[in-house]
């Protein structure tokens, strides 16, 4: 059979299509949505070789029309969490021993499917189930997805070709195996990228996984696993479940061969899993690897040679595309006095053209929050708000569910940088900005460090070179993505890794060569061409 060094095709992030009118991909995602409204699907779970139903089916409907039903899927319980490891660690033997290119092969093609015959499909499922609209969906289900699969097979041949020095009548190589065990992926909601990626990543390093999606997620993460099958992923290799989180963790976190870990959620979930792999350890085979992204509370700090309506987009694109549920979503912002007027017209103005409904009108900017919990969540801290005397609602304020999860995008103003709405996450269509004195900068730099437990994403707007520098190395450990002059929304699969600290998780940098290596344990082989047969050394002979 024949061998050799293969070179990985080198990857550039997929093209974002612009859905203008007429547009082929426009007339294709219609098609798509249209397609998907006229029926109802039954979406099994994929455990092995096995499409799974149960008699226990649960509605999935879009959030911005929530009586309309989309199809249902087949929610499991314990024994289904028992099978899909039982699956996985019965695959992972001929996974693992698979050559790496073969690996490739398959992820590759379904960036490829992604990129074409499956474009409108997901990008309709994500709209529907997710409610995103035609762009949100396009650079997150197609683009940041084929992005993810195309750059870490690249990064994955960089860290297979990255070997150590050897000196003379030796070879020292090394290998990078995968995790004795099997990875439990646990995904979110609010982007399909994410949701595809953390299971794909982990197994193209050679793990089987068990994948847990968030419910409201299901309906697209279903088109995702048909197209990892179609791509030629083994059986069992991925194995995808719908349970309630008590019942998955009781029975992955107490199993010998749990290996890993790889989370995107909130952070007393993260912690709370932290803790209870923390109390089991002695249970593993191993030490489980702990990779999370969490929640954010993240900022615009605009200083006093800002440009106002630089400051002003930044603030409605960062704060209310996808209806401000990003992890890095703007969520409070620091503006100077002297520009305040400006910055306060100029989004009050965008926020008066921002018309908001269904997905299924292109003309729509502002879609519906993800599920009825959510919504209730974000009006409660708008009310909180409002009943603050030290805020004004300058913007919004208003919500309805009667159709869909509607909640307009609001603007709290504040004059006490410790309020509610400037601490907590929200994951809504709520930003709250605080006005400082334009002469306090420094002491604002000081009072944003300390203001929020998270450190996820952040921006700086400025046209003085001093300020930018002095707010990048102030805020060093504010951030894990620091923008300068733009929104803290948007990071790029091999443009800018993603990941924060403090309480916003590991920062393994999803879209990195970094994330990659928790997923494998590396071994050092060193072989001796001529082994001596003499124990001595030279410093024995005195002579």
């Amino acid at each position: 059979m024949p061998k050799g060094v293969y070179q990985i095709p080198t990857p550039v992030n997929e093209p974002v299509l612009s859905y203008a009118p007429g547009s082929p991909e426009k007339i294709a995602v219609k098609k798509a949505l249209d397609e998907a409204r006229s029926q109802k699907i039954d979406i099994p779970m994929y455990i092995g070789s096995e499409e799974i139903h149960t008699d226990n089916k649960k509605p999935v409907s879009p959030p911005h029309d929530h009586q309309h039903i989309l199809g249902h899927f087949s929610e499991g319980d314990t024994s289904h969490v028992e099978q899909a490891i039982q699956a996985a660690l019965g695959a992972k033997a001929a996974w693992a021993e698979l050559a790496w290119e073969h690996r490739a092969s398959i992820f590759l093609k379904a960036a490829d499917l992604l990129a074409g015959p499956y474009r409108a499909k997901i990008n309709a499922a994500t709209m529907l189930g997710q409610s995103k609209n035609a762009y949100q969906a396009e650079i997150d289900s197609a683009c940041e997805l084929i992005d993810f699969l195309r750059f870490n097979v690249f990064y994955m041949s960089q860290i297979y070709a990255e070997q150590p020095g050897s000196a003379p009548g030796i070879w020292n190589r090394l290998e990078h195996r995968p995790l004795e065990g099997f990875v439990f992926a646990l995904t979110p909601f609010n982007f399909t990228a994410i949701a595809g990626n953390l299971p794909a990543s982990t197994a193209l390093m050679g793990n089987t996984v068990v994948w847990k999606p968030a419910y409201t997620q299901i309906y697209s993460a279903n088109i995702i696993m048909q197209v990892f099958k179609e791509a030629g992923l083994p059986d069992g290799v991925i194995n995808l479940v719908y349970v309630n989180g008590p019942d998955a963790g009781s029975v992955i976190f107490n199993h010998p061969d749990f290996a890993g870990l790889h989370f995107t959620g909130s952070t007393g979930v993260f912690r709370h899993l932290w803790k209870t792999i923390g109390d089991n350890i002695e249970k593993y085979r191993t030490y489980p690897r702990i990779v999370g992204e969490t929640g954010g509370k993240d900022f615009i700090l605009a200083h006093k040679s800002a440009n106002a309506r630089q400051v002003a987009t930044g603030i409605t694109r960062g704060a209310f595309e996808y209806q401000g549920q990003k992890c890095s979503a703007a969520s409070r912002v620091y503006v100077p006095a002297n520009i305040w007027d400006d910055v306060k017209r100029y989004v009050i103005a965008d926020l008066k053209t921002m018309k908001m409904g269904p997905t299924e009108d292109f003309t729509n900017f502002i879609n519906a929050v993800i599920d009825e919990k959510s919504f209730d969540k974000i009006a409660d801290y708008i009310e909180k708000a409002k009943s603050n005397d030290m805020n004004e609602i300058i913007a919004g304020g208003n919500y309805d569910k009667s159709k869909g999860y509607f909640i307009e995008p609001t603007v709290v103003v504040t004059k006490d940088p410790m309020s509610l709405t400037m601490c907590e996450e929200i994951f809504g269509p709520v930003v709250t900005i605080y006005v400082y004195h334009e002469e306090r900068f420094e002491e604002t730099l000081e009072l944003l460090d300390n203001t929020s437990s998270y450190a996820l994403t952040g921006a700086i707007f400025s046209s003085d070179r001093y300020a930018i520098d002095l707010a990048t190395k102030r805020l060093v450990n504010s951030a894990g993505n620091f923008y300068i002059n733009d929104k803290p929304t948007g990071a790029v699969v091999g443009q800018q890794p993603f990941g924060g600290a403090r309480g916003s998780g590991t920062n393994d940098k999803a879209g990195s060569m970094l994330n990659l290596l928790r997923w494998v344990s590396p071994r050092t082989i060193k072989e001796t061409f001529v082994p001596p047969t003499d124990y001595t050394y030279p410093f024995l002979d005195e002579k």
